[in-house]
């Protein structure tokens, strides 16, 4: 990386770093905000990181992979444990899997998450084998069914591969609304260790039916695409921070969005996608400090009306 690229990506940071809260959330001294992952009672902090598309690029790539060690040594340092990641998501194994190699015994440290996304016994074994090759590790934390593909198959498959220790912990995803009504029904039947969905402030749909079967029935609950793909910052472009942002401790929109998703009882923890080590480091501070009472949490939402 030239100095020129390493001095802007510092530089990027430095407002974020000039807050107090900011400060005192990234000191060792104050740990990340934990939750219960509830079939095992294991705590897992509430910020996690997802490499769909941001990590998909050639591990061969120094000026690529850089900010990406800065990413993911954002998490670790700052108390954050889990990466999720997949097959289907191009290289975001094989970089995952080649950063974490540099670090200096993270494996303890990490809570390694992937996915199977076909049809089959042996093609899921396949897919499984060539994950532990590219994360380089024989045991993952957890593997979920990706999206409803074969999900009665292969649930069944994983509670196999945790028997044997292969996994500690199964799940299920999906990313889009029209799926909750299926993954409610699978949730009450299968109750599997983990469901990842979406839910935003933009996007509720979850809180209807769906994150109230996971806290009924013991799942623990990831969510993606909080910022639904960038239209929640597209919305309020050019807009200041609301009071309400300070009663909370947050110092950009993004820890408002994040925490807000927190603040849910039913979630466990939210892994926003970046490739950039500013918005990692803004990320994370949503991971410390008060969150949203329900009356704060619908202030937040009704910023968007």
């Amino acid at each position: 990386m030239s100095d020129r690229r390493r001095f802007l990506q510092t530089a990027a940071c430095l407002p974020l770093l000039a807050h107090p809260w900011t400060a005192n959330a990234l000191s060792t001294k104050r740990p990340m905000r934990v939750r219960e992952i509830w079939s095992s009672g294991e705590m897992l902090p509430v910020m996690g990181l997802g490499t769909a598309d941001t990590f998909n690029v050639a591990p061969s790539d120094a000026a690529a992979m850089a900010p990406l060690a800065q990413v993911l040594g954002t998490l670790l340092d700052s108390g954050g444990t889990l990466i999720d990641t997949a097959p289907s998501y191009g290289q975001a194994e094989a970089v995952t899997g080649a950063l974490l190699a540099r670090a200096p015994d993270p494996r303890p440290r990490v809570f390694l998450a992937t996915k199977i996304g076909t049809e089959g016994h042996e093609s899921a074994m396949r897919q499984i084998q060539n994950s532990q090759r590219a994360l380089k590790s024989d045991k993952l934390d957890l593997i979920q069914v990706h999206n409803l593909i074969d999900t009665r198959n292969q649930l069944a498959l994983l509670r196999e591969l945790k028997q044997q220790g292969l996994t500690r912990y199964i799940g299920i995803t999906h990313y889009t609304d029209y799926a909750h009504d299926e993954l409610t029904d699978l949730v009450e039947r299968e109750k599997p260790d983990f469901l990842q969905v979406n839910l935003s402030v933009g996007a509720r749909n979850a809180e209807k039916r769906l994150l109230p079967a996971c806290l009924a029935n013991g799942v623990a609950v990831l969510i993606n695409r909080p910022f639904q793909d960038g239209a929640l910052f597209r919305g309020v472009k050019g807009r200041a921070l609301p009071d309400l942002a300070a009663e909370i401790g947050c110092g950009s929109w993004a820890q408002l969005f994040l925490k807000f998703i927190i603040s849910h009882p039913a979630v466990t923890a939210v892994i926003p996608a970046t490739s950039k080590p500013a918005n990692m480091a803004d990320n994370i501070l949503a991971g410390f400090g008060p969150l949203p009472n329900p009356a704060q949490r619908e202030r937040i939402a009704a910023l968007l009306d």
